[in-house]
């Protein structure tokens, strides 16, 4: 029987762990070969040689330029071209506004934010001569709303926002479809299912719970496959209700940065 990704190759950054390996263990499962980038080499290998042939570490700092171009002239060698860009990659960073030291500010957007547009950027030009690709990019409730002490964290969301927006009015000729991803509590590092007050805050959610990686990396499947060809420039939330539902309101911990 066909699979979804028969054939494709995908590269995911944050793959080691989280939402990143997720997408990177159901794209392998659907067909692709995976590249998996990330600076977390113990994990990120180990993830790699669980899902075995079909997936490839590769040790990336997202913010770094000369780093994107290796990977991708390094990717198109050994597997002969890039179908899907996931940009996963990225640090959640609570402070309050007026505590927020600059370089703090500076290493959030380098990452969420310069991280995304080096990926697009760096994998523009071999979409576009193949004249086909999805780029998914992983933005979050947060680049829809805001919430107390997340405003480096929003700032850096919201910008992934409208670059997905103005890069699928610029690519689409191309053949090249760019969306957003919109997570939002999601078990991982960044906010573990089993914490108390995680739990706590998301049973006000209209699903009542924290979401898991594989529900992510499920739209991330819709959008990277045939499934989502007519799909471009959207953000697709994956919340449990909680945007739509308009429960604005921080996430734990952020009551003391008030």
């Amino acid at each position: 029987m066909n699979k979804l990704l028969d054939g494709k190759v995908a590269v995911i950054t944050g793959a080691a762990r989280g939402m990143g390996e997720s997408e990177a263990r159901l794209f392998a499962e659907q067909g692709a070969q995976v590249v998996l980038a990330d600076i977390l080499d113990d994990e990120g290998e180990t993830v790699a040689q669980d899902i075995g042939d079909a997936a490839h570490y590769v040790h990336l700092d997202v913010s770094q330029e000369e780093g994107w171009q290796c990977l991708v002239a390094n990717t198109i060698k050994r597997l002969g071209k890039i179908d899907i860009l996931i940009n996963n990659a990225a640090v959640l960073h609570f402070s309050a506004l007026e505590h927020t030291p600059l370089e703090d500010y500076m290493r959030v957007i380098s990452i969420n934010q310069v991280g995304t547009f080096l990926g697009m950027k760096t994998v523009t030009p071999h979409m576009k001569e193949k004249k086909s690709g999805s780029i998914i990019n992983v933005s979050s409730v947060d680049g829809l709303k805001g919430s107390n002490g997340l405003l480096v964290y929003a700032a850096s969301k919201w910008a992934v926002r409208g670059m997905t927006k103005a890069a699928a009015a610029e690519l689409g000729h191309s053949g090249i479809r760019v969306n957003s991803i919109h997570p939002g509590g999601v078990n991982t590092a960044m906010s573990p299912g089993d914490d108390p007050g995680v739990q706590a805050y998301f049973k006000k959610t209209p699903l009542g719970r924290v979401g898991e990686p594989n529900e992510v990396a499920n739209m991330a499947l819709f959008l990277g496959s045939e499934m989502g060809s007519y799909c471009t420039g959207g953000e697709y939330v994956v919340d449990g209700g909680m945007v739509p539902c308009e429960l604005m309101v921080g996430l734990p911990g952020a009551e003391a940065l008030s």
